[in-house]
């Protein structure tokens, strides 16, 4: 499998409009979309490529010769792969292998790989000299639809997820869509996750055409994906350029989040892969709306649950403790970022299509969990 496999004559920019911090999408694939990112790499003394064990012996060598015309030096550092390995650790296996190499304050980051990957790198630019440039190349849907992009940059903590980090914007992020034909099914599922919440929050029409069609998307068919990763960058950039640091609007990209961080943090990172937690926790975001008055009956939920269901996707929320299931679950969803004084911010539908954020009184979440989840 090569970068330049598959050669597409269109290449699809989308703009992140954050003024000085502003910054492009690139999607496509094959030589058009490289001849195009070329024009946009950061300037600077060295480049470094980050990425992991499964990763590498795909892409690194490809990403490097891309690189290697515009930087005098291109060092390559490879991480173990896997939510389990997101954390202080490894993390600092980045910062070890730049200061080892010298690389100064005029050094570029490459954050090739998926989004543990993309979050530890954005993290380790943030935080390198305090702060050098970095790119996102994404080789998975879930990074490429979401956490490639919006600066959102963080490592896991043992009692909740992403909360160590900090809000850092890339300079260019390149979707390249030939690197989807390696990806592992369920990997590619739980990508759709991701794809799937941004009808509920904010384009009702794009999640009817997810339903239409799903079995391409599964497929991997090449135009399904192209459209499914653009609309999803498109409203993802709608909503960051004007919320960058989410004190508000943004905080709906994270319909299912909620419950999804807590059954990753609580079965353990890396037992539950990101988007399969997460279609769990829309489901159970959407009964709460439901439980709310929000969403007068369940067809919604009908609708939701068939389309995770053809993408291979859990509806059932895991069990976390036998004997108090509920406790243990809204103790890990107090480590949420969306939690302010103690109580639980959820994300709802009112209706679908349109979304909002909102205080929860903990014995109404406990009663939907209980209803829920079968112990």
């Amino acid at each position: 499998m090569s970068l330049l496999d598959d050669p597409a004559t269109c290449v699809d920019t989308i703009d992140i409009a954050l003024g000085e911090r502003s910054y492009p999408i690139l999607i496509g694939q094959g030589a058009p979309l490289w001849q195009q990112a070329v024009q946009h790499f950061p300037a600077g003394t060295s480049a470094t490529i980050v990425t992991n064990t499964t990763v590498a012996p795909l892409y690194a060598e490809q990403l490097r010769a891309q690189l290697a015309p515009h930087y005098p030096r291109v060092d390559l550092v490879v991480l173990p792969d896997g939510e389990a390995h997101k954390n202080w650790q490894t993390l600092n296996l980045i910062f070890d292998a730049m200061l080892g190499s010298g690389a100064d304050r005029k050094a570029v980051l490459y954050a090739l790989g998926g989004g543990v990957i993309g979050d530890m790198t954005g993290f380790a630019a943030a935080c390198y000299m305090r702060g050098v440039p970095f790119v996102q190349v994404p080789t998975t849907l879930l990074a490429q639809v979401d956490s490639s992009v919006g600066g959102k940059t963080a490592i896991n903590h043992p009692l909740g997820k992403n909360m160590i980090g900090a809000f850092y914007q890339p300079r260019l992020v390149v979707c390249d869509l030939a690197t989807l034909k390696t990806l592992p099914q369920p990997e590619l599922s739980a990508g759709l996750a991701e794809v799937i919440k941004y009808g509920p929050i904010y384009d009702m029409d794009f999640f009817a055409w997810l339903e239409q069609n799903i079995a391409a998307l599964k497929a991997q068919d090449g135009a399904a994906l192209r459209h499914a990763v653009r609309r999803s960058c498109e409203i993802k950039a709608a909503v960051v350029s004007a919320d960058e640091t989410e004190s508000g609007l943004r905080e709906i990209l994270n319909f299912g989040h909620t419950f999804g961080h807590a059954i990753e943090a609580g079965m353990g990172y890396g037992a539950w892969l990101h988007g399969h937690a997460v279609a769990a926790g829309m489901v159970l975001a959407t009964q709460l709306s439901q439980k709310l008055g929000y969403l007068p009956d369940d067809r919604f939920l009908q609708r939701l649950l068939a389309l995770l269901e053809k993408a291979q996707l859990p509806v059932q929320a895991p069990v976390l403790d036998a004997a108090r299931n509920a406790e243990r679950y809204l103790a890990l969803m107090r480590v949420d970022k969306k939690t302010q004084g103690g109580a639980i911010r959820f994300v709802l539908l009112n209706p679908p299509g349109k979304a909002h954020t909102e205080k929860i009184d903990d014995a109404i979440v406990a009663d939907l969990l209980n209803a829920s989840i079968a112990a």
